[in-house]
């Protein structure tokens, strides 16, 4: 069986594990509909709002004066991202209109199509589960504008707080809004949902990760630390949800052990 640990392009968004399916090789983590679907922000948002899962308004946009009509109907602030990629690269925040024509050339200098969305102000959380279990939220604070790749990987100053400081049915909430997004996509074994909340304290989801960060200072493994399970404890977790369907019992029980 396969340990998938891999990001972006090939590793994230369903090749490898088409790969590995016409190979009759079983591998951790989502198939590759649901690695296609979650790596695929305009594909999970539909899958969203399909479901009637809340997710910020969007809009494709495919140049920089479809960009501006988008400004029009959406209203500023706006994030400007391309639809398959991670780590916030080529993601900018559009506050005024002298910002357009940058956001577009950052957002379509990777090669991808380019999405635009509602710009939601308030807290960021993210979730982490694990064989059908959701771990606790962490909550994330940075000096920068938005959770960018800077704040992500070089900032000393982000902070992340687990537990998040919400209340037991706000975290529990959320948890369970998490785990329905992770389902409506067809994630399966491990994966890791960002939502935020806005000031009035609706939450809000942003995107899916069906391969999360996995070295020893990523977001789901130290989610997986606030319940005390060690690192070779989230390890068999997860590659024991590479028996197949039907064992995360055994999965969990690996897991404790």
């Amino acid at each position: 069986r396969v340990f998938i640990a891999l990001h972006g392009s090939g590793g994230e968004d369903g090749a490898l594990q088409g790969f590995l399916d016409s190979i009759n090789l079983p591998y951790t983590g989502s198939n590759a509909a649901a690695s296609l679907t979650g790596m695929d922000k305009k594909l999970s948002k539909l899958v969203w709002q399909a479901q009637g899962l809340p997710t910020p308004a969007w809009q494709m946009v495919a140049d920089l004066h479809a960009l501006e009509q988008a400004v029009q109907t959406l209203g500023l602030p706006l994030m400007v991202k391309p639809v398959s990629e991670g780590s916030s690269i080529g993601m900018s925040l559009l506050e005024t209109h002298e910002q357009i024509a940058s956001a577009w050339q950052l957002a379509a200098g990777q090669g991808q199509p380019v999405m635009t969305e509602r710009y939601i102000q308030g807290d960021e959380y993210t979730a982490g589960l694990v064989a059908g279990e959701t771990l606790p939220l962490i909550r994330i604070t940075t000096a920068n504008k938005f959770y960018d790749f800077e704040a992500k990987y070089q900032s000393d100053e982000t902070g992340y707080h687990c537990p998040a400081g919400l209340d037991n049915d706000q975290e529990q909430s959320l948890r369970v809004l998490a785990s329905e997004a992770f389902t409506a996509i067809g994630g399966s074994g491990w994966g890791r949902i960002d939502l935020m909340v806005d000031a009035d304290r609706r939450p809000w989801l942003i995107e899916a990760n069906t391969v999360p960060g996995l070295t020893d200072h990523s977001l789901l493994p130290m989610a997986a630390a606030a319940t005390g399970w060690n690192f070779n404890q989230l390890a068999l977790a997860i590659l024991s949800t590479s028996m197949g369907q039907g064992e995360t019992a055994d999965g969990r029980r690996v897991f404790n052990g």
